[in-house]
């Protein structure tokens, strides 16, 4: 009689230690109270919490991504928009995690959604759309100076997606081709004016050296007669046909001379006489 009660002593404490072995893996830690009064964090590995004595609670210390539902916002300027983002965190004090909030995702949670509200009533459109980092950086900062003394590590938060009205769309597209537009004229503008720069200088050099003139006049015309299709009708320079009008005009200025002895002198008339 007495080797069973002994047997089932032992078989009671066998089952008792097995029952009070918890195993926690490396990335848990567990937060342990006896009788109400905290113990502190266990773990990782086996881990002796005693059935009725001890309630131990497991946290996880991977990163965990929140998805932030759409909120309702209204910009700066009066926009009305709707912003979705993504937290991720991570808790670096199980103890903290469990004594000072009830709930750390949840309550991560509910700061990230106000304070997404808040940092993007705060910008105007322009900037939620072309300056997400520096959004994303304040929207950081402020969420994990509230989660911080949660245990909880805020690492990273970013806008997702950005629903804008589709009014505010068009005109947000009619704004960016009229800019489109503006960009070309102005290096259409820049191009004339650089180019009449260059003619101004390649007509300076060509001046200087009236056969280079007529150099580039015969090479367009080269060109011009390329096509054999065509026909080119072009007056003659006067640069080219200038030396023979001269000759011309000093022959007919000059009078006949008598076997090569100058000019054959005109006969002067007395005066009074009539010539008959």
């Amino acid at each position: 009689m007495t080797w069973l009660i002994a047997a089932l002593v032992g078989l009671a404490v066998l089952v008792l230690a097995v029952s009070s072995i918890r195993i926690l893996k490396e990335y848990e830690r567990g937060v342990a109270f006896r009788l109400g009064r905290l113990r502190g964090a266990l773990g990782p590995g086996p881990c002796l919490v005693l059935p009725g004595l001890d309630k131990m609670l497991r946290v996880d210390l991977r990163v965990v991504a929140l998805t932030i539902p759409p909120q309702e916002v209204i910009t700066r300027d009066n926009v009305p928009a709707r912003v979705n983002a993504v937290v991720l965190f991570r808790v670096v004090d199980p103890v903290q995690s469990v004594m000072a909030v009830e709930n750390h995702a949840v309550a991560t949670s509910q700061i990230a959604q106000t304070t997404l509200r808040s940092v993007v009533g705060r910008a105007d459109l322009d900037t939620l759309l072309a300056h997400r980092a520096d959004l994303n950086e304040d929207l950081a900062q402020s969420i994990a100076a509230q989660t911080g003394p949660w245990g909880v590590e805020v690492d990273v938060v970013e806008i997702k997606d950005v629903e804008i009205p589709e009014a505010m769309q068009r005109a947000m597209a009619r704004e960016a081709e009229a800019e489109r537009e503006r960009r070309a004229k102005v290096i259409s503008a820049r191009g004339e004016l650089q180019a009449s720069k260059e003619l101004r200088d390649a007509a300076a050099t060509l001046s200087e050296s009236p056969a280079s003139l007529q150099l580039r006049y015969l090479q367009t015309l080269l060109e011009l007669g390329a096509d054999q299709n065509s026909t080119v009708v072009f007056p003659i320079p006067i640069d080219i046909v200038s030396p023979f009008l001269d000759a011309v005009r000093s022959s007919k200025e000059e009078p006949p001379s008598v076997n090569g002895r100058g000019p054959v002198p005109t006969p002067s008339r007395p005066h009074g006489e009539d010539a008959r």
